[in-house]
C-alpha cells in the first residue's frame, strides 16, 4: 500500500489520518506544532474505537493506529509518500508557503493535495515547479465520518493527477466528485450557503422561527436528502419524472428565486438567531451534543453500509 503523507494534526488532519490508515495505508502525519502531534495521536486512539464499536472498522483500533506514525519533519513526512494530504492553515499566504516547501521535498510523482474549503488552488500554486500535480481535495468534515469529496484542480491541473486522486480516493472508501473548474466556494459550501441565506431571510422576515426552520431540514428535506440527490429527489416526485417536476413547479421556483434578492446576515439577525440556539441549546453541552452529532452520523453511515450490502 502507497504512503500517504498527512500535512497538519487538528481535526481534518486527523480524520483524514484515520480515513487513509484504515484502508490499509501508510500514514506519516506531521505537524509544525509538536505538542499538537502528541496530542492527535491520542484523539486518533479516542476516534478509532468509536468507529470499532459503531461496527465501521472491522480492524481492531490497535491494528489500525500502527499505521500511523508522528514524523518529526516535513520532509520525512513527504519521503516516499505517492500523495499528500494537506491541512494547515486557511489563508493564501500560509497555503503558498507548505505547497512550495512541499513541491520542493516531495517526490516528483506524488499528488499534492490541499483540504481548504474555498481557496481555489490557482492562487497557491501558480508558480510551482510541480503545479500540475496540485489540487484540492475539500473534505466534509470529519472525512472520517462523512465520505463526500471535492476534487477541484486548478486550470494547469493534469487530467491524470485527478483521475488517481479520484481512484485513490474512491479505493479508500470515500465518494469523490469532480468540479470541473475553479468556482468560489466549491459546490457543497455553495449549495449550503444557497440554503442558509434563505433560511435566515425566513427568520429574518418572522415566517418561521430558527427551531422551526431547523425542523423543516432535519424532520423533512434531510431525511431524503440522507440517500438521494435533489434532482433523483424531483425525479422521484412526480409521475412523469424529472421533466413532469420542472413543468409542475418550475414556475414557482423561478418566482420563488426572484424574490431572493442577496443580503447580508446583520449582526441583529446574527443576535437573534444565536439567541434562539442558546435556548435550545446552553453554550456549556455544546461539546457533548458534537459527540452526540457524531454517533449519530456513525449510526446514519453504519446504516446506509448495511442497507448498500444487502441491496448489492
Amino acid at each position: 500500500m502507497e504512503k500517504i503523507a498527512v500535512i497538519g494534526a487538528g481535526l481534518v488532519g486527523r480524520a483524514w489520518a484515520m480515513v487513509f490508515a484504515r484502508a490499509g495505508h501508510p500514514v506519516a502525519l506531521y505537524d509544525a506544532n509538536a505538542a499538537a502531534l502528541a496530542t492527535a495521536l491520542d484523539l486518533i486512539e479516542a476516534g478509532l474505537a468509536d468507529l470499532h464499536a459503531c461496527g465501521l472498522i472491522s480492524e481492531t483500533p490497535a491494528n489500525v493506529r500502527q499505521r500511523i506514525t508522528a514524523t518529526p519533519s516535513l520532509a520525512e513526512a513527504l519521503q516516499d509518500s505517492a500523495y499528500v494530504q494537506e491541512n494547515v492553515s486557511e489563508t493564501v499566504e500560509v497555503k503558498r508557503e507548505i505547497f512550495a516547501a512541499m513541491d520542493t521535498l516531495a517526490g516528483a510523482n506524488a499528488i499534492l493535495a490541499s483540504s481548504t474549503s474555498g481557496i481555489p488552488a490557482s492562487s497557491f500554486t501558480a508558480d510551482l515547479k510541480g503545479r500540475h500535480r496540485c489540487l484540492v481535495a475539500h473534505p466534509i468534515n470529519p472525512p472520517s465520518l462523512v465520505p463526500l469529496v471535492e476534487l477541484v484542480p486548478a486550470p494547469w491541473t493534469d487530467e491524470a493527477v485527478v483521475a488517481r486522486a479520484r481512484a485513490l480516493q474512491e479505493n479508500v472508501g470515500q465518494a469523490p466528485i469532480v468540479v470541473k473548474r475553479e468556482v468560489a466556494g466549491f459546490i457543497v459550501n455553495r449549495l449550503q450557503g444557497a440554503l442558509l441565506s434563505e433560511a435566515f431571510r425566513l427568520v429574518e422576515d418572522g415566517y418561521v422561527s430558527s427551531t422551526d426552520l431547523d425542523k423543516a431540514i432535519k424532520d423533512g428535506l434531510g431525511l431524503r436528502w440522507s440517500f438521494m440527490g435533489p434532482f433523483e429527489t424531483i425525479d422521484l416526485n412526480a409521475p412523469g419524472g424529472l421533466r413532469d417536476y420542472c413543468a409542475r413547479f418550475g414556475s414557482l421556483y423561478h418566482q420563488i428565486a426572484q424574490e431572493a434578492e442577496p443580503r447580508p446576515w446583520s449582526e441583529a439577525l446574527v443576535e437573534k438567531v444565536a439567541a434562539e440556539r442558546l435556548q435550545e441549546l446552553p453554550a456549556s453541552e455544546r461539546t457533548a451534543r458534537q459527540s452526540w452529532r457524531d454517533r449519530r452520523l456513525m449510526g446514519l453511515i453504519a446504516h446506509k453500509l448495511a442497507v448498500a450490502k444487502q441491496e448489492s
